[in-house]
Parts: structure tokens; C-alpha cells; sequence
């Protein structure tokens, strides 16, 4: 079991500080997550990190995001940042009433990370506006990898933050 998070500090503050760290990891996560969507799709295919946040923005706005300039590039990283405080958000309040999630975060932060892939791709994506993409089998295996990452991370931070 780890450590607590300043568990002598009065309920209260300790929320705070809770909240606080989640906000911390959703930054650093939905950073390195953009970082790795924009290095894959400039690598290989050429596609201009700005053309990644608008992609984002299409799911609200459809095909007029990628006319939209900087105001729809801000757009999509918005969305993109907010999306991930609901992925640590819910995980964390999950964590509140499942113990088990944190006293099993290689396990279930991992199945997480799973959920996390096919809740966006044959649910969010789908439902949006977002212009139907080509499959391209190395984004797929890549990004299984690397929400199964987050979901670790988000994990085991919600853990170290009990």
C-alpha cells in the first residue's frame, strides 16, 4: 500500500491537494499525449501538428474545423486537455469507492487504459462530427499502447494521491 498523501492534513485540504495532483496529472498526460499524435502523424505521414488539434476539434465542428485557423486549433487542444481531466476525473472518484483500483493499479489501471481506447474509438469518435479517417494499422497498435499507458499512470497516481 502507499504512503498517504498528506493524510495529517484536515479532510478538506487533503481534498484539495487531491484535486489538485489529478489536474497536474491530466496537464502532463494530455501533453504527452498530443506530443505522441503529433510526432506519429508528422513522422509518417507529414501531417502538421496544428492539423492534429484541429482533427480534435472536427468531433464538435465536422469538416468547417480545418477552415477554422488558430481559433480551432485552441479549440481541439482544449477539448483535447478537458478530455483527459474526465479520464482522470473519473478514475479518481472510481478510486474513492473501489479501493480495489488502487490497491491493484498495474491491473486495473491497465484495463482502464483499455476501456479508455475502445470508449473513444467505437463510441466518441463514431458519435462525432469528425470526418470518417482511413485505418492505418500502426496509429491503432500504437495508440492501444499508449492508452494503456495512461491508464497506468492515471492509476497509479490515484493511488500515490490516497
Amino acid at each position: 500500500m502507499s504512503v498517504p498523501f498528506d493524510s495529517g492534513a484536515p479532510s478538506h485540504l487533503r481534498a484539495q491537494r487531491i484535486v489538485l495532483f489529478a489536474v497536474l496529472v491530466a496537464l502532463a498526460l494530455a501533453t504527452a499525449d498530443l506530443l505522441f499524435a503529433c510526432t506519429f502523424w508528422q513522422a509518417l505521414y507529414h501531417v502538421p501538428p496544428l492539423r492534429i488539434m484541429q482533427n480534435i476539434a472536427a468531433g464538435l465542428l465536422g469538416k468547417r474545423a480545418f477552415l477554422g485557423g488558430s481559433s480551432t486549433v485552441v479549440l481541439g487542444a482544449l477539448l483535447h486537455y478537458a478530455i483527459m481531466g474526465v479520464m482522470v476525473g473519473v478514475y479518481y472518484l472510481a478510486s474513492r469507492r473501489r479501493r480495489v483500483l488502487i490497491e491493484r493499479p498495474w491491473l486495473y489501471g491497465s484495463l482502464y487504459g483499455l476501456v479508455l481506447f475502445v470508449v473513444m474509438n467505437l463510441i466518441v469518435v463514431p458519435l462525432s462530427a469528425a470526418p470518417k479517417a482511413p485505418v492505418v494499422l500502426s496509429w491503432i497498435v500504437s495508440s492501444i499502447v499508449v492508452h494503456v499507458f495512461i491508464g497506468l499512470v492515471i492509476a497509479l497516481s490515484a493511488r500515490r494521491a490516497t
